[in-house]
């Protein structure tokens, strides 16, 4: 009798676990099919690397260098063109100083009153000649003149003489006109004003 027992409780134990092992495979295929299907899982945008404190992997954009300290923004003055884009006019080159020279010696005049001041052989038409000194001295309105050794007389009484408009007057005594004469370089040519016989000077 004992022994049936102990059959009878094996056999129901053994019954148990059997039913245990199949409602727990029931179980597992139920559940798996009447699991909905998910849909699949996005992918998940890169992760942006790290590039340290106040620094970003973000869209990079440029921008003009501000230019250095005590350099012009820009080559030269911005000038509009209605027919176009705004075009930067190219600044002009430096202008090189030049050395000052030294101011011009004056030019002296090589002709004029003072280049017949002095002592002239006049020779008349009839060949003869004598001395005519041309002083520097005033006379008046004038300027002093002699002459030495003179046959014509109208020569002989020259005492004072004058330069104008490029001739030389030769005058006698109470302003009478004796001669007139033309320079030309070292020599005057001209004539005896009362006879306009032809006069020659030369030094």
């Amino acid at each position: 009798m004992p022994r049936q027992i102990l059959c009878t409780v094996a056999a129901l134990a053994l019954a148990a676990s059997a039913g245990a092992c199949s409602s727990s495979r029931f179980d597992s295929g139920l559940n798996a099919s009447a699991r909905p299907v998910g849909r699949p899982a996005r992918p998940l945008p890169p992760e942006e690397p790290d590039l340290g404190p106040g620094l970003s992997s973000g869209p990079v954009t440029s921008a003009p260098l501000a230019p250095p300290p005590g350099a012009s923004a820009a080559p030269g003055p911005v000038v509009a063109n209605p027919s176009g884009p705004i075009m930067a006019e190219p600044s002009p080159a430096p202008v090189q100083q030049q050395a000052a020279l030294p101011p011009p010696p004056p030019v002296v005049a090589s002709g004029g009153r003072s280049a017949v001041v002095g002592g002239w052989t006049a020779k008349d038409a009839t060949g003869a000649s004598c001395r005519v000194n041309l002083a520097s001295t005033p006379a008046l309105d004038l300027y002093k003149a002699s002459s030495t050794g003179c046959a014509n007389k109208d020569l002989a009484k020259v005492t004072a003489w004058d330069y104008r408009d490029g001739e030389v007057y030769l005058y006698q005594p109470g302003g009478t006109v004796a001669a007139r004469l033309r320079p030309a370089g070292g020599a005057m040519d001209g004539a005896l004003s009362k006879s306009g016989a032809p006069l020659a000077m030369v030094r």
